[in-house]
Protein backbone atom coordinates (compact mmCIF):
# COMPACT_ATOMS: atom_id res chain seq x y z
CA UNK A 1 0.00 0.00 0.00
CA UNK A 2 1.18 3.26 -1.07
CA UNK A 3 1.30 5.74 1.95
CA UNK A 4 0.40 9.18 0.72
CA UNK A 5 3.10 11.89 0.56
CA UNK A 6 1.51 14.03 3.27
CA UNK A 7 1.55 11.03 5.60
CA UNK A 8 5.02 10.28 5.36
CA UNK A 9 5.91 14.26 6.17
CA UNK A 10 3.37 13.67 9.84
CA UNK A 11 5.29 10.60 10.76
CA UNK A 12 8.91 12.21 9.95
CA UNK A 13 7.65 15.23 12.11
CA UNK A 14 6.11 13.11 14.96
CA UNK A 15 10.01 11.97 15.66
CA UNK A 16 10.86 15.35 16.70
CA UNK A 17 9.46 15.23 20.08
CA UNK A 18 11.79 12.78 21.02
CA UNK A 19 14.73 14.39 19.62
CA UNK A 20 13.63 17.65 20.94
CA UNK A 21 14.48 15.73 24.35
CA UNK A 22 17.85 14.35 23.10
CA UNK A 23 19.48 17.50 22.14
CA UNK A 24 20.25 18.75 25.50
CA UNK A 25 22.72 15.44 25.45
CA UNK A 26 24.59 17.08 22.84
CA UNK A 27 25.83 20.05 24.99
CA UNK A 28 29.42 19.04 24.60
CA UNK A 29 28.96 18.54 21.40
CA UNK A 30 27.53 21.76 20.24
CA UNK A 31 30.11 23.73 21.28
CA UNK A 32 33.02 21.92 19.72
CA UNK A 33 30.72 21.63 16.67
CA UNK A 34 28.70 24.81 16.19
CA UNK A 35 27.34 23.53 12.67
CA UNK A 36 25.46 20.81 14.70
CA UNK A 37 23.46 23.32 16.55
CA UNK A 38 21.37 23.32 13.05
CA UNK A 39 20.12 19.94 14.22
CA UNK A 40 17.94 21.67 16.94
CA UNK A 41 15.86 24.10 14.09
CA UNK A 42 13.44 21.00 13.13
CA UNK A 43 12.58 20.89 16.67
CA UNK A 44 11.92 25.17 17.58
CA UNK A 45 8.12 24.53 17.36
CA UNK A 46 8.28 21.78 20.20
CA UNK A 47 10.63 24.08 22.25
CA UNK A 48 8.67 27.05 21.63
CA UNK A 49 5.52 25.35 22.93
CA UNK A 50 7.45 23.18 25.97
CA UNK A 51 8.81 26.32 27.45
CA UNK A 52 6.16 28.74 26.66
CA UNK A 53 2.48 27.31 27.83
CA UNK A 54 2.94 25.98 31.18
CA UNK A 55 3.06 21.99 31.21
CA UNK A 56 3.28 22.27 27.52
CA UNK A 57 5.77 19.07 27.37
CA UNK A 58 3.03 17.40 29.05
CA UNK A 59 0.38 18.75 27.25
CA UNK A 60 2.25 17.89 23.90
CA UNK A 61 2.21 14.26 25.03
CA UNK A 62 -1.48 14.25 25.89
CA UNK A 63 -2.79 15.55 23.16
CA UNK A 64 -0.25 13.38 20.64
CA UNK A 65 -1.49 10.22 22.67
CA UNK A 66 -5.05 10.55 22.98
CA UNK A 67 -5.45 12.99 19.81
CA UNK A 68 -3.56 10.98 17.29
CA UNK A 69 -2.32 7.45 18.95
CA UNK A 70 -5.93 6.65 20.05
CA UNK A 71 -7.94 8.39 17.60
CA UNK A 72 -9.19 5.68 14.78
CA UNK A 73 -10.10 8.19 12.28
CA UNK A 74 -6.22 8.88 11.42
CA UNK A 75 -4.18 6.56 9.25
CA UNK A 76 -2.31 3.48 10.58
CA UNK A 77 1.10 5.09 9.62
CA UNK A 78 0.66 8.61 11.72
CA UNK A 79 -0.50 6.44 14.59
CA UNK A 80 2.25 4.12 14.54
CA UNK A 81 5.17 6.43 13.61
CA UNK A 82 3.04 8.84 16.79
CA UNK A 83 3.04 5.70 19.74
CA UNK A 84 6.87 4.60 18.39
CA UNK A 85 7.65 8.39 18.93
CA UNK A 86 6.18 8.68 22.65
CA UNK A 87 7.61 5.29 23.62
CA UNK A 88 11.26 6.64 22.26
CA UNK A 89 10.27 9.62 24.42
CA UNK A 90 9.74 8.17 27.54
CA UNK A 91 13.44 6.22 27.22
CA UNK A 92 15.19 9.30 26.67
CA UNK A 93 13.56 10.91 29.59
CA UNK A 94 14.05 7.71 31.85
CA UNK A 95 17.81 8.17 29.99
CA UNK A 96 18.28 11.77 31.12
CA UNK A 97 16.94 10.99 35.20
CA UNK A 98 19.19 8.07 35.30
CA UNK A 99 22.08 10.31 33.62
CA UNK A 100 21.32 13.11 36.26
CA UNK A 101 21.47 10.67 39.43
CA UNK A 102 24.84 9.77 38.74
CA UNK A 103 26.32 12.98 36.69
CA UNK A 104 25.92 15.49 39.41
CA UNK A 105 28.59 13.88 41.97
CA UNK A 106 30.84 13.55 39.17
CA UNK A 107 30.69 16.92 38.12
CA UNK A 108 31.08 17.21 33.40
CA UNK A 109 34.01 15.23 33.64
CA UNK A 110 35.47 13.47 30.36
CA UNK A 111 33.51 10.06 31.48
CA UNK A 112 30.18 12.20 31.57
CA UNK A 113 31.10 14.12 28.40
CA UNK A 114 31.97 11.03 26.85
CA UNK A 115 28.27 9.15 27.84
CA UNK A 116 26.38 12.18 26.64
CA UNK A 117 27.62 12.66 23.12
CA UNK A 118 27.41 8.86 22.89
CA UNK A 119 23.36 9.39 23.99
CA UNK A 120 23.02 12.08 21.79
CA UNK A 121 24.66 10.49 18.42
CA UNK A 122 22.62 7.06 19.20
CA UNK A 123 19.65 9.08 19.38
CA UNK A 124 20.49 11.28 16.13
CA UNK A 125 21.01 8.00 14.33
CA UNK A 126 18.01 6.47 15.69
CA UNK A 127 16.05 9.56 14.52
CA UNK A 128 17.51 9.82 11.05
CA UNK A 129 16.85 6.08 10.48
CA UNK A 130 12.91 7.00 11.29
CA UNK A 131 12.96 9.77 9.18
CA UNK A 132 14.36 8.25 6.18
CA UNK A 133 12.17 4.94 6.41
CA UNK A 134 9.37 7.29 6.27
CA UNK A 135 10.28 9.38 4.07
CA UNK A 136 10.27 6.19 2.02
CA UNK A 137 6.95 5.06 3.52
CA UNK A 138 7.75 2.60 5.43
CA UNK A 139 7.42 1.78 8.88
CA UNK A 140 10.98 2.30 10.94
CA UNK A 141 11.42 -0.90 12.33
CA UNK A 142 13.20 -0.37 15.88
CA UNK A 143 13.50 -3.48 18.01
CA UNK A 144 11.07 -3.82 20.99
CA UNK A 145 10.11 -0.61 20.58
CA UNK A 146 7.59 -1.38 16.79
CA UNK A 147 6.75 -4.84 18.62
CA UNK A 148 5.33 -3.20 21.65
CA UNK A 149 4.12 -0.24 19.41
CA UNK A 150 2.58 -3.54 16.91
CA UNK A 151 0.81 -4.85 20.23
CA UNK A 152 -0.81 -1.33 21.62
CA UNK A 153 -2.23 -0.39 17.84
Amino acid sequence: MLIPYWQRIIGLYLYMLPWSDALPFGWNLFGEFPILKWLAAPTLPILILEKTIPFGGLLLFLGLFLGVVRNTNIPYFIRFNGLQAILINILIILINYIFQIFSRPLEPNLIIRTFSSTIFISFLTLVIYAVIECLRGNEPDLPAITNAVKMQI
